[in-house]
């Protein structure tokens, strides 16, 4: 018998927390089926960068690829979860030990708890140079648990840019918590919308052996 499918993914609720100034996510029903005499039919509104999501390249870059024109295969295959969670600088230094067993994707397990209602005031500091060492190894797409693979406050993105620069595809806010480090099945589809800046990702992943 497989492995079970583990979801990863924060789920969408009206306290979910969003970036500062960013748009609130919003579910309502806004027909009853009382009211349409057959079905309830809900809305939300979000921005792209709320919960567990893909950034495209559009996203910090003008001109660039949109959501909706990304490759699908970048999102689906095996995965390596590695825990970070001990360190608040993650350099290529930090990478060097690592057996990736030649997986594509790598997903950073960064913090032991995650509230997803409230923003965090700062993430560990992923520093650019990660982005060729990953590149190196054919890594193709990185996850992390948290809202940007860059500072906070940051305004020029350069491990964003980096990443990109190397080939380097990007979901943030997946939830890994109580995810144990090793090789999975990872599936982490983002919405095709045309155009987009980034997309909400439903993503899973299921324990396979080395």
């Amino acid at each position: 018998m497989s492995n079970p499918w583990i979801d990863i993914t924060q789920p969408f609720r009206n306290t979910i927390a969003t970036w500062p100034g960013d748009t609130p996510f919003k579910f309502e029903l806004a027909y009853t089926k009382n009211e349409t005499g057959s079905v309830n039919i809900g809305r939300f509104t979000t921005s792209t960068h709320t919960g567990t999501h893909a950034d495209a390249p559009l996203h910090f870059n003008d001109g660039a690829a949109s959501i909706d024109q990304l490759n699908p295969d970048i999102y689906i295959g095996k995965a390596i979860v590695i825990d970070y969670c001990r360190e608040k600088v993650i350099s290529r230094k930090e990478l060097q030990d690592v057996n990736f067993y030649g997986v594509k994707r790598v997903l950073m397990k960064l913090h032991d708890d995650v509230d997803i209602e409230k923003f965090p005031h700062q993430v560990p500091l992923l520093l650019p140079d990660i982005a060729s060492f990953l590149a190196e190894k054919g890594v193709i797409l990185l996850g992390v648990d948290c809202p940007s693979v860059d500072a906070l406050n940051s305004k020029s993105l350069d491990t964003h840019h980096a990443l990109h620069f190397h080939g380097i595809h990007i979901v943030e806010n997946l939830l890994l918590q109580d995810v144990a480090p090793g090789l999975y099945d990872f599936i982490g589809l983002p919405l095709r919308i045309e155009g987009a800046d980034g997309a909400p990702v439903r993503a899973v992943i299921r324990k396979v052996d080395a």
